[in-house]
């Protein structure tokens, strides 16, 4: 089996691209192996409680946490999660965690997955992929070392990571309308108006799970 989670939206934002790419996926086959979309909150507490109980209910042998990065322009895979949050906006319920995802644990962990073949096969579709270094200090870091921390105690066979998606092109015509609305921020001083179509991602996310599940075969 193959988990895939994604958030539900967030700070004001119409939609969250994770959420409709998680469900999107979910039933569906790849390589053999049936994908379990899964939608988590956006809420700290509720993440660290609900995450690992549902790992340990699925025990799925490929998961990837996907996630919204405004002003990403491609598919982006993360490489390490840092035991560090320190959130800039609240999550749904009103925390803004600043201090360790989890106390004690480790100071990092790398991503299991096969990041390099991914990108590669992604983009042998044509389709934008790169890495990255940080997953940021948000809900997306916290929940990439959520993952990481509970698979290497109790599923270390498990292969495991996060990819961070960009905006909807919707969400990008809504973006500019407000700006252009309110009227106190010029156009050229956002970095944040790159998008990608849905189907677009559901195919990149299609064929990078299916490049991570038959690397766990081996």
């Amino acid at each position: 089996m193959i988990l895939v989670t994604g958030f539900q939206g967030y700070g004001g934002r119409s939609a969250n691209p994770s959420e409709l790419v998680s469900r999107a996926l979910d039933g569906v086959r790849i390589g053999g192996a049936m994908v379990r979309g899964h939608v988590l909150p956006v809420d700290f507490q509720g993440m660290r409680r609900q995450l690992p109980a549902l790992i340990d209910d699925l025990r799925p042998q490929v998961i990837v946490s996907l996630g919204l990065w405004p002003g990403e322009a491609m598919l982006r895979i993360e490489r390490m999660a840092a035991n560090w949050s320190w959130f800039e906006l609240p999550d749904n319920m009103g925390h803004r965690q600043n201090g360790r995802v989890l106390d004690g644990g480790p100071d990092g962990y790398l991503s299991t997955l096969p990041a390099d073949a991914m990108q590669a096969a992604i983009r042998a579709s044509g389709l934008p992929c790169r890495q990255s270094g940080s997953a940021g200090t948000y809900l997306c870091n916290a929940t990439l070392y959520t993952v990481l921390n509970h698979c290497a105690l109790h599923h270390p066979e498990t292969r495991a990571g996060f990819i961070h998606l960009p905006y909807l092109p919707a969400q990008v015509a809504d973006l500019l309308d407000q700006i252009a609305h309110d009227a106190q921020v010029e156009q050229h001083q956002r970095a944040d108006f790159a998008s990608m179509h849905l189907d677009d991602m559901v195919t990149g996310l299609r064929i990078g799970l299916e490049t991570a599940w038959s690397a766990a075969q081996v």
